[in-house]
């Protein structure tokens, strides 16, 4: 993490220095994983105080803390505990309230006794105005025909079933016993659908 130092930087010492880059490297690493993080630190003397603040970027939130006391290691120590109170609450709001599912969420309100709207009934499928999306969806599927006249023998229902078993999801044919038009589908269980015209 780089740390650039505003104010009065004579009174850092390098063993202080070392000791506010190890905390501010320590808050970086919850902030940010890559370690391309920067905290500012000004700081400013009036009469006896020390006076200490840290300011640091996570996500579009700015944080700052401040610390104030005679020794200025004590005054650093302030203004980073405070800054890392901030911090861990940022990411808690930011996890409960973007990361976890609605469902999820839900659940926790109603484990902690807070009331929950009711959920609206369910409707019948037929009563469901059509929605924009599925609009959009159906006219990107394409529709395939399948052409039953393309010099094909009638086939018998085992002939078909081998003919499934070569990869096809379903195959269109003419049934050698009926002389009709039958479609035969591979259902998601491993069994078979027979339709026949």
């Amino acid at each position: 993490m780089k740390v650039i130092y505003t104010g009065k930087t004579k009174d850092f010492t390098p063993h202080l220095e070392k000791k506010v880059e190890a905390k501010l490297i320590k808050l970086g690493k919850m902030v940010d994983r890559r370690g391309e993080q920067e905290a500012h630190l000004f700081h400013r003397q009036e009469r006896h105080l020390h006076m200490v603040e840290v300011k640091m970027n996570f996500y579009d939130h700015a944080l700052s803390g401040a610390g104030a006391d005679g020794d200025l290691a004590a005054a650093v120590t302030q203004a980073v505990d405070k800054l890392e109170k901030q911090l861990v609450r940022q990411l808690t709001k930011w996890r409960d309230t973007k990361r976890d599912p609605k469902a999820t969420r839900e659940n926790k309100e109603q484990w902690s006794g807070a009331p929950v709207a009711a959920a609206p009934a369910p409707e019948s499928p037929a009563r469901k105005p059509p929605k924009a999306k599925a609009a959009s969806t159906a006219a990107a599927k394409r529709i395939f025909k399948v052409a039953h006249s393309n010099g094909q023998k009638p086939m018998s229902l085992e002939e078909a079933v081998l003919a499934l078993d070569e990869g096809a999801d379903y195959v269109v044919y003419r049934d050698s016993d009926c002389d009709r038009v039958s479609v035969l589908l591979r259902r998601r269980d491993g069994h078979f659908d027979l339709i026949e015209a």
